[in-house]
């Protein structure tokens, strides 16, 4: 990151200083940047039932502030701006950071690897997930300690044609993020296309694409996509990223253990409940959408969504191949699936 860049950044850390609510009643307070827009409900949630009970936890000697995405530094950057200092930590999408190694992108999400989010929730935290963030972190962005990892929601998927099984992806549109995702979806033979996820409403609405790999059900139902895309796919046969919970080395070194203690185990505690949360949540919009008849939510068969994680399997190996550490990223994430009889 360039000097002026980070001059600018520690600028705005310093304008953010002003924190409203109960988070300054707390002795101290960890600027953590999230990728959460401001409005979502993720982050709501986190921010309404989650961060009072660590200050509780805690006995009022730490608690965290949750910022918006891009609030300090941009997304791609908040390793660097932890590992200096400007960002106490992140809560974050570790696939943001997959152009420093392909690594990060098998560690960020494995393309129809899992079935649900409680299994990447016991990958990170009992099958070595967390142990190999770390070693990523310690060869490319020295300085920043992992708390946890995990995800919240396996995202649904939105269409404007019906999408039954693999074989209908043959000439489909799809917005997609670069990468591993759209190498699985062309190896289906759809067509990926890569824009920003604001402009996924706009591009369905005027047949730029005809799918989207999107979000979690219920944030495509609050972005109003069900509206132009009728055939929503759930639960989602693609994509349930991982993100990150980091600290700087030195903040995490200045706590005390109690405080350490406190810190993983509200993480482990706060993604669970998220997750919890949002499996109610989408099922009770997925009741509700197929009552009312307006759309038709498909939900793919076993065999269906195990043809698809076959060819998926291909992608996982090319990315394998371009660094020692995506090798091993793979491996471990091959070794927990084994055990967890999803290959």
């Amino acid at each position: 990151m360039k000097n002026n860049a980070l001059g600018v950044a520690l600028a705005l850390a310093t304008a953010l200083g002003i924190s409203a609510g109960t988070a300054e009643a707390a002795d101290r307070v960890l600027k953590i940047q999230t990728s959460s827009n401001a409005s979502h409900a993720s982050l709501a949630y986190l921010n309404e039932e989650w961060v009072p009970k660590l200050e509780t936890m805690t006995g009022g000697s730490l608690t965290v502030e949750l910022l918006p995405i891009d609030a300090v530094v941009p997304r791609r950057e908040t390793a660097e701006a932890i590992a200096v200092g400007i960002l106490d930590g992140d809560l974050t999408s570790i696939n943001y950071f997959a152009g420093i190694d392909p690594a990060f992108a098998l560690m960020g999400d494995l393309i129809a690897g899992y079935d649900s989010a409680d299994q990447i929730q016991a990958y990170c935290a009992q099958g070595g997930g967390k142990e190999m963030l770390q070693k990523l972190f310690d060869t490319h962005f020295p300085g920043v300690h992992v708390v946890g990892c995990g995800a919240y929601a396996r995202e649904a998927f939105v269409s404007k044609v019906p999408i039954r099984g693999v074989a209908d992806f043959k000439g489909v549109k799809v917005r997609s993020p670069e990468g591993l995702a759209a190498d699985v979806f062309k190896r289906v033979g759809a067509a990926p296309v890569s824009m920003s996820g604001s402009e996924t409403y706009g591009a369905l609405e005027k047949g730029v694409i005809d799918a989207a790999d999107n979000s979690a059900y219920a944030n495509n139902d609050a972005n109003g996509m069900h509206k132009v895309a009728k055939f929503p796919i759930f639960p989602g046969i693609h994509s349930t990223p991982i993100l990150q919970f980091t600290i700087g080395q030195q903040v995490y070194d200045e706590l005390s253990e109690q405080e350490r203690v406190a810190l993983e185990t509200w993480y482990l505690a706060a993604y669970n409940g998220l997750r919890q949360h949002f499996d109610r949540l989408d099922r009770q919009l997925v009741a509700r959408d197929k009552a009312a008849g307006e759309l038709e939510v498909i939900d793919w068969p076993q065999g269906e969504r195990d043809a698809f994680r076959v060819i998926a399997q291909e992608a996982w190996a090319d990315f394998a191949s371009q660094s020692e550490l995506a090798k091993e990223v793979y491996d471990s994430h091959i070794a927990f699936m084994k055990e967890a009889g999803l290959l």
